[in-house]
């Protein structure tokens, strides 16, 4: 563990996944400008660091994230972070894969630090919403951008505008939720999750990644142009040979990252 019980958000690298915890249980991991810096910290670390495949986000105690710190509101402060959004990852996520274990409640800005990650494993306890509408307020933080690519555009306008809470099972069903764990399970089921990622190439991991992300915005006419150079680049690559070597010799690829 890098860090000790009484920072606001705890850091451990196993093997090449790097699990972020948010460290504020008595707050139901509310969000702090101090959570937001050291979030996009161990962000930048993941991207820094080939040794590192992926990240987790998750909660300490019995809650993944209850959003925004409203005391700390109420005394000026504002947990965005110029330039990287809430939590430090809603406006910039990293370039590598993040999965977002989900135990308990994953509302307001909690559910949409859940959205910027890349896939979410929850506990059949959990609970995602955007209640910001019932507080005079605005899901601002890509809760209104995201929801709505992750599930139906009708079925998130209805959670949006009535400020519902969402269970897990309800979730997974639309798809929001990659995969659902027994209760105190969220974590162990995204690490399980992270292994089979980092099974994989490195480089074809992220650039899967981003292609996915980025090709929603790509004209229809120009698809093919943008999307070739990125693959001929991961198929230049020593691991795309090593990879087509270990098939054929039927042994266990050893990935470089080059």
């Amino acid at each position: 563990m890098d860090s000790t019980i009484d920072n606001p958000v705890q850091i451990e690298q196993l093997g090449a996944v790097l699990v972020i915890a948010i460290n504020r249980p008595k707050q139901r991991n509310a969000v702090t400008h101090a959570v937001s810096l050291a979030i996009a910290g161990a962000l930048d670390r993941l991207d820094a660091d080939p040794d590192l495949r992926v990240g987790i986000i998750t909660g300490r105690g019995s809650s993944f994230c209850a959003g925004m710190d409203l005391k700390a509101f109420a005394d000026g402060e504002r947990p965005e972070l110029e330039g990287r959004g809430f939590a430090g990852i809603t406006e910039a996520p990293p370039k590598k894969p993040v999965i977002a274990a989900v135990e308990g409640f994953a509302l307001a800005g909690g559910c949409e630090l859940a959205l910027a990650c890349d896939l979410i494993v929850a506990a059949e306890t959990g609970w995602f919403g955007l209640p910001e509408v019932a507080r005079g307020l605005v899901a601002g933080s890509g809760g209104l951008v995201r929801l709505p690519r992750r599930i139906p555009e009708a079925i998130a306008l209805e959670y949006a505008l009535t400020g519902a809470r969402m269970d897990a099972a309800t979730a997974h069903r639309w798809g929001l939720v990659n995969r659902i764990t027994p209760e105190g399970g969220a974590l162990e089921g995204a690490l399980a999750l992270a292994e089979a990622i980092t099974a994989n190439a490195p480089l074809s991991t992220a650039m899967t990644k981003r292609i996915i992300r980025e090709s929603r915005e790509w004209p229809e006419a120009e698809i093919w142009d943008r999307q070739r150079p990125l693959v001929d680049g991961v198929l230049a690559s020593d691991d795309a040979t090593e990879g087509a070597r270990a098939f054929a010799e039927k042994r266990p690829a050893k990935w470089t990252g080059r």
